[in-house]
């Protein structure tokens, strides 16, 4: 029988949420990377026993918007630290009446609509091709409602989150185009960051925070900053409610990952090995040094 797993839970905050509460062993760290400097510090501790490790996805204080996010860095570090899963939180708009302000959706598909990232850690000189039909790791997405419906939160398990470029929100005709498209929300940072979790080999789950309607609605206000701040509020208490419920859930030592997150790189490096570039494996020696062995 395979070693089991004793899980580290990476939590990435989105807009609102810049800590963790409740934390034990609470320390700040700089974890440096191959692929540049993270979006902050991560914050190390223990939540129920369980260790964790937290990184505000633009930086306490928001400084960064999110073309400008090093998601490869962010990952990395995550991974660098002994990471195993994690739990992404991120701030969206809802495309649907039936997703108000306030609901939270465990999201179970992305379209990306990004073009100004970094999206790979394979480069020329080690190519890979993982897949990502499947982007989020079902047993975190068990976890995670379980939870959420425990606590009486209003949720949704399933749907899609368009990830658009931004910062700029929608114009009404990109809104009423991802309606058609069947999109449940849209949110501007969970890719690459989604498929960058499935190269580095680490179970990935995404809780969209409902802040507003996008503009597509008639009758509802345009979006702006301080609407979508101030729900913002009321989700990171419910976020944070919610993160102390699950992680004990998340906590138990545990085999490999049913759905194979664990495992993503087994056929996907495509180089033949006297062809690999030495400094690119070098640089890929947390996400993929399992495989490569460095």
């Amino acid at each position: 029988m395979a070693d089991l797993i004793e899980p580290v839970i990476g939590l990435i905050g989105g807009s609102g949420l810049y800590d963790i509460d409740g934390l034990e062993e609470r320390e700040w760290r700089h974890v440096p990377t191959p692929w540049g400097e993270p979006s902050d510090q991560l914050l190390f501790g223990r939540l129920a026993g369980v260790r964790c490790v937290f990184l505000p996805r633009h930086g306490r204080g928001h400084p960064t918007p999110p073309s400008r996010l090093n998601y490869r860095a962010n990952i990395d570090a995550l991974k660098r630290s002994g990471v195993t899963e994690i739990l992404s939180l991120s701030a969206v708009g809802s495309l649907k009446e039936e997703l108000p302000p306030g609901h939270f959706v465990i999201v179970d598909q992305f379209i990306d609509r990004t073009f100004a990232r970094e999206k790979s850690f394979f480069e020329s000189g080690c190519v890979a091709h993982v897949s990502v039909a499947d982007p989020v790791c079902p047993r975190l997405g068990d976890a995670l409602e379980a939870s959420a419906r425990g606590l009486g939160l209003p949720v949704t398990r399933g749907g899609t989150y368009l990830v658009m470029e931004g910062p700029q929100f929608s114009t009404k005709a990109e809104s009423k185009l991802y309606r058609s498209w069947g999109c449940s929300v849209i949110g501007m940072t969970n890719m690459p960051e989604a498929k960058l979790a499935r190269e580095a080999e680490l179970c990935y789950a995404t809780v969209a925070m409902v802040t507003d309607y996008d503009c597509w609605r008639d009758g509802h206000d345009h979006v702006t900053v301080d609407e979508v701040v101030k729900v913002l509020l009321g989700n990171a208490d419910k976020a944070k409610a919610l993160v102390k419920a699950v992680i004990p859930a998340l906590g138990a030592p545990r085999g490999l990952c049913r759905a194979g997150c664990d495992r993503a790189l087994d056929n996907a490096i495509i180089t033949a090995p006297e062809r690999r570039d030495p400094a690119l494996l070098r640089k890929l020696d947390a996400v993929a040094g399992r495989l490569l062995g460095a």
